[in-house]
C-alpha cells in the first residue's frame, strides 16, 4: 500500500525569530497527531531552515538513531564526545546517541542552510554513542542504521531513469528534489513529497525530470 502525503500538509514550527522554520512530517514536540507518530522505526522526518547565525543550542538526545542530509549551505555540529564537523550537500551524518550525548547545530556559514534530519527509534536502548560523517556518498550507496534494522539509500536519477525500491516491510520514500512517479501512481511526488509503503515489493521510482530522493528500507518497527 502507498500513502503520498504532500510536503505542504506538513506541520510548520521552528522560532521565526532565531531565523529557524521547521517542516514536520511526523508529531514532533509541540505538534501531536496519534494517527501520525512513526512509519516503521521512523520516528520523525524534519526539513530545517536556518538563516545564517541561527541554530539550535546544545540539547541531549538518548536511543536515537539521527540521520542528517544537507540539501543547501553547511551545518556545524558539535558534540560532548568531541566531534566538530561541517557538513555540506552531498554528506550524510549519522549520530548514535545510544546512552546520551549532547550536540549542538547551527548555521556558521554565510548562505542560508536547509537540511533534512531523519530519527529512527533502535531495537534495543543503550550501546555507546558515536558520530560519523561519509562525505560525498555516490548514488545508490546504502547507509546501514544497524540498531534501527534500516538502511538509507540515496538515488539520484536522470530525466526518464528507473530505479527499484527496496522489498521490505516498510519503505519511506522522501522526495528532495525533482519530481518522481512512484510504482504506477497516477500522482506524481515532488519536493517535500514522501510516500510511506508498507509491504513493498516489486515497485520502482521513475524520474518525471532530474531528481534526488531518499529511501529509507526499514526491517523493524522498533
Amino acid at each position: 500500500m502507498i500513502q503520498l502525503r504532500r510536503g505542504q500538509g506538513r506541520h510548520r514550527g521552528g522560532d521565526a525569530g532565531a531565523g529557524i522554520e521547521t517542516l514536520h512530517a511526523f508529531s514532533f514536540g509541540g505538534f501531536y497527531d496519534p494517527q501520525n507518530v512513526r512509519f516503521g522505526s521512523l520516528a520523525a522526518c524534519n526539513e530545517e531552515r536556518l538563516r545564517p547565525g541561527a541554530g539550535f543550542a546544545e540539547h541531549a538526545h538518548r536511543d536515537m538513531e539521527i540521520v542528517t542530509w544537507v540539501l543547501d549551505g553547511e551545518l556545524t555540529h558539535e558534540d560532548s564526545a568531541g566531534h566538530t564537523e561541517t557538513v555540506r550537500p552531498g554528506d550524510v551524518a549519522h549520530l548514535s546517541a545510544g546512552t546520551g550525548i549532547r550536540h549542538v547545530e547551527r548555521n556558521a556559514g554565510p548562505a542560508p542552510l536547509t537540511f533534512l534530519q531523519m530519527w529512527l527509534l533502535p531495537a534495543a536502548p543503550g550501546g555507546p554513542p558515536s558520530y560519523e560523517v561519509v562525505r560525498g556518498i555516490a548514488d545508490g550507496t546504502p547507509l546501514a542504521v544497524e540498531r534501527a534494522a534500516a538502511v538509507l539509500h540515496l538515488r539520484r536519477l536522470r530525466a526518464g531513469e528507473r530505479t527499484a525500491l527496496p522489498d521490505a516491510p516498510w519503505v519511506y520514500v522522501h522526495v528532495a528534489r525533482g519530481t518522481v512517479r512512484i510504482g504506477t501512481e497516477p500522482a506524481l511526488a515532488e519536493p517535500g513529497d514522501a510516500a510511506r509503503i508498507a509491504g513493498c515489493e516489486d515497485l520502482d521510482l521513475t524520474a518525471r525530470e532530474p531528481a534526488e530522493a531518499l529511501v529509507w528500507e526499514m526491517q523493524a518497527a522498533a
